[in-house]
């Protein structure tokens, strides 16, 4: 029961996450770093601690009382991401959220998988010793893993293959109807360097998980025999997510400034209530997506295979919207089923390094 309440948990994040920008497209009359700050603000800065403030009592004397090695890697970890968060906006904004998630989730879904392991292979950490490269490569579902990254690469040549197709079927103005700013070459660096950075939130959750099993501890000391606490990942978000806000937030004032476009916010020629609606809706369903994964990995005990399982779920419903928006409209049958295989291709991958993950090590 508990595994199937994990997969339906993560089914929700899934939904959360590729979906959350939708509402921005209905934000009018604001330049892109605007509206994503505001949202950034909702997403890493407002409702994380309430989140965690309504689950956990004493979230932060936990996060106090943490050692100050664990708060500064976990906070560190979310830099990085928030590097990549940065970039998945702009992925998006240029390669559409069918093609964009495709590639940016492809690379973050391998990656997320490879990095905790190449961290442990270089520094020694207790209980870790199968976690590593080196015990990747010489373990079976460690070579499941291994295949499975490959695979995802092929999968993203065939999308940016279909990328490529796709500018060649349509014209600059039927590109632009289904993606405003259509950019393949742009689109697609931003979109590689996004989902490997992008990565770096899952070792974040493994850096900060002495903060969860301090609340997990807590918890089960008040409610004994009823297994792991639901929503214990709450509080390393809280410290993940401020260093992806002083990411963000650093690098769309810095767009704030040299576009001239802090009159944004209060330009009474735009919709301001509405733009600040969305904008906020866009950010609170975006944390939405990992206060279900957290409490879908409480109950499938499996970060590695949790994580691919939140990323296919995020493959599948972007692609969804893509199709709901038309991003595909008018582009041959060809260019449809080359696009079609390489996303299915990518969720192939996805399955044999969760599959890799679940092998008894």
């Amino acid at each position: 029961m508990g595994i199937i309440l994990g997969v339906f948990f993560h089914f929700i994040g899934g939904f959360a996450s590729g979906s959350f920008y939708m509402p921005f497209k209905k934000v009018k009359g604001w330049s892109w770093e605007s509206f994503w700050i505001i949202g950034g603000l909702f997403s890493w800065l407002i409702v994380p601690p309430l989140a965690a403030w309504l689950t956990i009592p004493g979230f932060g004397e936990i996060i106090s009382q943490t050692p100050s090695a664990v708060i500064a890697t976990t906070f560190t970890m979310g830099l990085l991401w928030g590097v990549g968060g940065l970039m998945y906006g702009l992925g998006v904004r240029y390669l559409g959220m069918s093609l964009g998630n495709s590639v940016i989730l492809g690379f973050c879904s391998a990656f997320g998988a490879l990095i905790p392991a190449i961290y442990y292979n270089y520094v020694t950490v207790a209980g870790k010793e199968k976690q590593t490269l080196s015990f990747m490569l010489h373990n079976t579902g460690g070579q499941w893993v291994l295949i499975g990254v490959l695979v995802c690469i092929i999968g993203i040549a065939i999308c940016g293959k279909a990328g490529m197709m796709k500018e060649k079927n349509l014209s600059e103005e039927e590109q632009k109807a289904s993606v405003s700013e259509f950019s393949l070459v742009k689109g697609l660096i931003i979109a590689t360097i996004s989902g490997i950075l992008s990565a770096f939130f899952n070792f974040g959750i493994e850096a900060g998980k002495p903060m969860a099993e301090v609340a997990n501890a807590a918890w089960q000391s008040t409610h004994p025999g009823q297994g792991n606490f639901l929503f214990q990942n709450n509080v390393i978000f809280v410290v993940i997510l401020w260093g992806g806000l002083t990411t963000n937030f650093i690098w769309c004032m810095v767009l704030n400034t040299r576009n001239r476009s802090f009159g944004d916010y209060i330009d009474l020629k735009t919709p301001l209530s509405k733009n600040y609606f969305f904008s906020a809706l866009a950010g609170t369903t975006w944390f939405l997506q990992f206060f279900f994964y957290g409490m879908g990995e409480s109950k499938m005990g499996n970060g590695a295979s949790s994580w691919i399982l939140h990323m296919s779920f995020i493959i599948l419903v972007a692609n969804l919207w893509g199709i709901f928006l038309k991003e595909w409209k008018g582009v041959s049958r060809q260019t449809k089923t080359v696009i079609t295989f390489g996303i299915l291709t990518i969720l192939a991958s996805v399955m044999i390094v969760g599959y890799g993950n679940s092998l008894p090590k």
